[in-house]
């Protein structure tokens, strides 16, 4: 099966962008490859299961069904129910997702789909960058700078976690992995971290393997849980704190920015604790700890100079 890709950063709040992406009806106003369009039999575009008939700028007919819509993680997905290219069982998602140390918007769009054998790779190209990154680039002018809808409400915590932060790190994900990656490794990349070791000696790639370290005064123990070099995410449990939380459960993932060679990253963590000791823990762990991890790698490592 194969997989066409686009990602980018988007000069917007992802409140501002999902105003104007969500309408399953609404490409001719960005996407300059799309002539005219409307949802068959007089559905709302927001139905999920409502089809879309549009003409491309050549004249072809294209039509897509709304597979699934949610306002809460900012995305939809769609099939093809009368193809724009000689593939099958093509299914695409769009999502975009905060970056809240600037209020941008990661966005990314993609698709599964069989291609002929003698056709590998001709679409994965064709979509991936035409109609995919030639949508963003289309984008980019319409939505820069714009501000959230009156009332918008954005799902700050994306539960279950009380902290989900994000980051752009200028630097490609396969190089910022190989940095993050190393359980053991914070220490000497993150100001505030002293006396990291993997107890025992164990690998830094072990899961179940638990790093032993200080973080200002406090002492931490914290076992890694999975390791996916995949998705490039891991995460851990704190074991061993001084700090007035339980059930302590955090972790980091990449994603790729194509569209520049960057990294897009998140880090979430969520605990059990009284709603005193959050008032502090909250803002703390989410620049103290996380986005300063992103930002001092960052910094060290791929800041354009």
């Amino acid at each position: 099966m194969a997989r066409a890709y686009a990602s980018t950063i988007l000069d917007a709040p992802v409140e501002a962008v999902w105003d104007v992406i969500r309408d399953f009806n609404g490409l001719p106003s960005w996407h300059p490859g799309i002539a005219r369009s409307e949802i068959e039999d007089g559905l709302d575009s927001d139905v999920v299961g409502c089809i879309r008939r549009f003409q491309l700028q050549d004249g072809a007919m294209v039509r897509e069904r709304l597979l699934s819509l949610s306002d809460r993680d900012y995305s939809f997905s769609y099939n093809f129910e009368m193809p724009a290219f000689p593939v099958t069982n093509y299914v695409a998602r769009v999502r975009l997702m905060p970056v809240t140390d600037t209020d941008r918007t990661f966005a990314e769009w993609e698709a599964v789909f069989d291609e002929a054998p003698e056709d590998r790779g001709k679409y994965v190209e064709i979509i991936g960058n035409a109609v995919f990154q030639g949508g963003w680039d289309a984008l980019k002018p319409k939505i820069a700078s714009c501000k959230a809808p009156a009332g918008a409400k954005r799902w700050a915590g994306f539960p279950p976690n009380k902290v989900w932060c994000s980051s752009v790190i200028d630097g490609p994900v396969d190089a910022v992995w190989a940095i993050i990656r190393d359980f053991a490794g914070m220490g000497g990349w993150h100001d505030d971290i002293t006396r990291m070791h993997m107890i025992g000696g164990v690998r830094s790639d072990k899961v179940s393997g638990t790093r032993d370290f200080y973080f200002g005064a406090g002492h931490l123990h914290e076992k890694l849980l999975h390791l996916d070099d995949t998705e490039h995410s891991f995460s851990y449990c704190i074991t061993k704190c001084d700090m007035p939380w339980m059930n302590y459960v955090s972790g980091p993932r990449l994603w790729p920015v194509t569209d520049g060679n960057s990294t897009f990253g998140t880090w979430t963590g969520d605990w059990d604790a009284s709603a005193r000791d959050d008032v502090t823990l909250i803002p703390n762990t989410e620049q103290n700890v996380f986005l300063k991890a992103f930002r001092t790698v960052n910094e060290r490592h791929f800041a354009k100079r």
